[in-house]
């Protein structure tokens, strides 16, 4: 069966744009395009679309929505089979269940109240914390393209242990695919109040720690095909900073998020959801066991 890449609508030009990334990246993998979008209500309230429907915005149906979407996407990809949908729920919960037969579902992030471009809303969030896939999120603000590689890289935040290969797996085939280095990056940090049993050399528990991200680097990218351009980088600090300062050079941010099971059910970890808010690039998010 040929899992579809998913792209998720609202007629916001943020959502349009995604669905142009999103049929670049359904290219770029040799898979169809499903355009979805859901809501509890019939008519579409905003001014995303006017102009492509010709209506008022108060007049735009959803069909109208998914209909701008998959228009934009053809323009983009003319070769590229694309479908659509309307369904009527929450926009979350409808993502979360497109995931399970997906092969990607992407979002285009907008800003909630006056700090647009800074906090996502809460289906973007839900979405990249509760899909089963990986999930691509995209900023307000950004300017990246599957196919074109404006900056020319992809980078992972390297987890430890087998954790880490389903992320790194997925980024090396994004580098792969777009012809671009891969930049592998680990973050560490040293106690300041580290304890041994013996007595150590002024330097020597930093050093301690910023080999053991070198070799969790070295065994999560062991299974690097050989054509993909491996850079790799450990960084003394938070990994949420090093990870948000290394989106500034890159097309694509990949990072893992782990499954928390709570009240709220599965949540996105904190780094992920740090870099989510802040990144400077898309950011794709894959779930681990």
């Amino acid at each position: 069966m040929e899992l579809p890449v998913v792209v998720g609508v609202d007629g916001s030009e943020a959502s349009l744009r995604a669905a142009e990334w999103a049929a670049d990246e359904a290219v770029l993998h040799a898979l169809p395009l499903r355009v979805v979008y859901a809501s509890l209500w019939e008519r579409y309230e905003g001014a995303g679309i006017a102009d492509d429907v010709g209506k008022p915005p108060e007049e735009a149906l959803a069909e109208d929505v998914v209909d701008a979407a998959a228009r934009r996407a053809r323009q983009r990809q003319p070769d590229l089979k694309v479908t659509t949908d309307v369904l009527p729920e929450e926009a979350e919960y409808a993502l979360v269940r497109e995931g399970r037969n997906a092969a990607l579902v992407v979002v285009g992030a907008r800003g909630r109240g006056g700090l647009t471009g800074f906090l996502l809303g809460s289906v973007s969030l839900s979405v990249a914390g509760h899909a089963d896939c990986p999930v691509v999120v995209l900023r307000g603000s950004h300017d990246n393209q599957a196919r074109t590689a404006v900056r020319g890289r992809v980078v992972v935040g390297v987890g430890e242990g087998r954790e880490a290969v389903a992320v790194v797996r997925f980024a090396a085939e994004e580098a792969r695919l777009r012809g671009v280095p891969l930049e592998a990056v680990r973050a560490w940090r040293c106690p300041a109040h580290e304890t041994t049993d013996l007595p150590l050399p002024a330097g020597e528990p930093a050093r301690m720690h910023e080999q053991r991200a070198v070799d969790v680097l070295e065994a999560a990218l062991a299974a690097v095909p050989p054509e993909v351009r491996v850079h790799c980088r450990t960084a003394e600090g938070h990994a949420r900073r090093v990870l948000e300062a290394a989106s500034g050079n890159a097309d694509l941010l990949v990072v893992g998020s782990r499954r928390r099971h709570g009240e709220g059910g599965l949540q996105l970890g904190r780094v992920a959801h740090a870099v989510l808010h802040q990144s400077a690039c898309a950011v794709a998010v894959v779930r681990h066991a």
